[in-house]
């Protein structure tokens, strides 16, 4: 039986504490945009998943990987916004869609300069190729930990 190798341990270690300070420095760039138009970077973020198409709860949940709990109590905090509202789904009875209302695209559309000047910041900090890279190196990673929870 091999050993394993202690470098290996040290590199998923890295990546972990890289992508948490990552995550806590998006969500708080979220926050920021997502502020003065009334929601919360969570709220966005469900609210988002919904605009190209109507999404079961369940649907939004397994997306971000996160709870349809999570997501449930999200997806009720929007419709009683009034940024968001339940449709019947036709698969399945109990299983209703989420979907935008004319408010919340209005609401999304007002973070979309904001964002979009984050965008460009990010771009120029990096370049377009470094950007590039560092999405498809973040996909990958998150593809191989998808196939490592499988097995």
């Amino acid at each position: 039986m091999t050993r394993p190798d202690p470098r290996h341990s040290d590199l998923l270690s890295g990546t972990a504490l890289t992508v948490f300070r990552l995550n806590g420095q998006l969500l708080t760039v979220a926050e920021e945009l997502a502020r003065p138009v009334g929601l919360t970077a969570a709220r966005w973020q469900v609210l988002g998943a919904v605009t190209d198409e109507p999404r079961p709860v369940s649907a939004v949940a397994r997306r971000f990987g996160t709870s349809r709990q999570s997501v449930q109590r999200i997806a009720d905090l929007l419709v009683e916004q009034g940024l968001a509202e339940y449709r019947p789904n036709p698969a399945h009875s109990r299983a209703k869609l989420l979907a935008p209302t004319e408010e919340g695209l209005a609401a999304l559309r007002r973070i979309d300069p904001d964002h979009a000047r984050v965008a460009e910041a990010l771009v120029s900090e990096l370049g377009e190729e470094g950007t590039a890279r560092a999405l498809e190196s973040l996909r990958l990673l998150s593809q191989a930990l998808d196939r490592i929870g499988e097995s």
